[in-house]
């Protein structure tokens, strides 16, 4: 029985398609191990969203020819469907793989049978174009809850951003293929699933046309039964409709927590990004959650130092963040792309100004975090705890994405528990109340 490992890196679209693909050499006989214990095959998902992943996944690459130097190293993901002659020429690679190959990489290496030392690895990479195809992805076995995926690529030609051109045009699953998935994830007592996707919102297109909307998706996944909560990734502003605000505000399983992309606070870089949108749109998405769900935590992501950013423009995004009745931040750096329209803007913002604005809106979203922490202390929540210990301390995520931490306990892991948040300690983690109510569900 060969032995297989595998290494992620980026987001949680990526992770539910390599427990996937994990999955699927499991069925074939293959014997999954971690990535230090002697694999037969390295399987590389890599990610392509900074210059820094590029440099990641080469130093993986390393890692496993140091740990077997007779193992088969496979590449996939963004950068191997972006950058399939580079990743070939990387020494230890044996097969680069792209978007529309990924899923069959099994059937198509055959048996991962490391050949002589040659000049550059095998490549099978189609055109994006081809990658038409969906798979329905979710991880599973890898942490207290689930990353489930609904909808790959995008249509949206931003211009920092390569998704579109690595994962190809949207497509989605369809609600009976989701609904089915979430009952294997239950069947398997994952309590929390977190639906994932590139471009979520956008979800119902299946082959160019419309089919089903993410609306009645999310109605439809509220009636599976064993799942506790549902969790929404990242939707777009443009996407995020008052209706699915409304649903979410009453609904049975989906929790008071959004991620919504800003990138932005200047309408001017908005414009310049090719955003579908303008901060007043975004205002008013926030206005909107927290009218119906006061105590709901949102998260935003920010690209600082894009081509176009005067120090003005970025003091004004500083000053949006600000005022808004957030919770935190994802704070990106941006970095030049290939085949990006961002390319031909200018002025270009130099690195140390993108670095000093980075670490600006880092002590803002540490600021907001706290504030959004304060005001939940002396509330009552539920607790999902995670099996990760340290020191005798077990974490876990209010349904309004508070971490908290308590004295470990066995019979709490991956259980969900009522308790009262009673203080911040020094890892701006919240601490409860040592009592834990039991819940009764419905």
């Amino acid at each position: 029985m060969k032995k297989v490992a595998f290494y992620t890196l980026g987001c949680k679209l990526n992770y539910s398609e390599t427990s996937t693909i994990g999955r699927m050499f499991e069925d074939r006989g293959y014997q999954k191990v971690e990535f230090n214990q002697q694999p037969d095959i390295f399987i590389i998902n890599t990610c392509s969203v900074t210059e820094n992943a590029d440099k990641k996944c080469k130093k993986i690459v390393k890692e496993a020819n140091k740990i077997n130097p007779d193992g088969y190293v496979a590449i996939i993901g963004c950068y191997a469907q972006l950058k399939p002659k580079e990743i070939s020429e990387i020494e230890g690679v044996d097969a680069v793989l792209g978007a529309a190959e990924k899923f069959r990489l099994i059937d198509i290496i055959g048996d991962f049978v490391k050949e002589p030392k040659q000049a550059s690895a095998k490549v099978y990479n189609s055109n994006i174009e081809e990658a038409i195809d969906y798979h329905t992805s979710y991880s599973l076995n890898d942490r207290t809850r689930t990353f489930l995926k609904v909808q790959d690529g995008c249509d949206y030609p931003c211009a920092y951003c390569t998704i579109p051109l690595a994962r190809g045009k949207s497509r989605s699953d369809t609600i009976q293929n989701v609904l089915k998935a979430a009952c294997e994830i239950a069947n398997s007592g994952v309590k929390e699933i977190v639906l994932t996707g590139v471009n979520i919102g956008d979800f119902g297109l299946q082959h160019d046309e419309r089919k089903e909307t993410f609306l009645e998706l999310i109605k439809a996944l509220d009636e599976v039964e064993g799942i506790e909560r549902f969790r929404i990734s990242s939707i777009e502003p443009n996407l995020l409709t008052d209706e699915i605000i409304e649903f979410v505000a009453q609904s049975k399983r989906f929790v008071p927590h959004f991620h919504i992309p800003l990138q932005s606070g200047s309408n001017k870089v908005l414009g310049l990004m090719r955003r579908r949108y303008k901060r007043e749109l975004y205002a008013d998405r926030v206005t909107k959650i927290k009218e119906l769900m006061p105590d709901c935590c949102i998260g935003v992501d920010v690209i600082v130092g894009h081509p176009g950013e005067t120090d003005e423009e970025f003091l004004t995004t500083y000053q949006f963040l600000n005022d808004l009745d957030i919770s935190y931040l994802h704070v990106f750096t941006y970095s030049e792309r290939p085949n990006t329209t961002a390319l031909s803007i200018k002025p270009v913002v130099p690195a140390s100004k993108r670095a000093e604005r980075s670490k600006m809106l880092h002590i803002l979203s540490e600021k907001k975090r706290r504030f959004f922490y304060e005001q939940q202390l002396s509330k009552s929540f539920t607790v999902l705890f995670e099996e990760d210990i340290e020191n005798g301390l077990m974490q876990g995520f209010t349904e309004n994405y508070v971490r908290v931490v308590a004295k470990y306990d066995p019979l709490l892991i991956n259980e969900t528990k009522k308790v009262n948040l009673v203080a911040i300690n020094e890892e701006m983690l919240v601490e409860v109340e040592e009592t834990y109510e039991e819940l009764v569900h419905a």
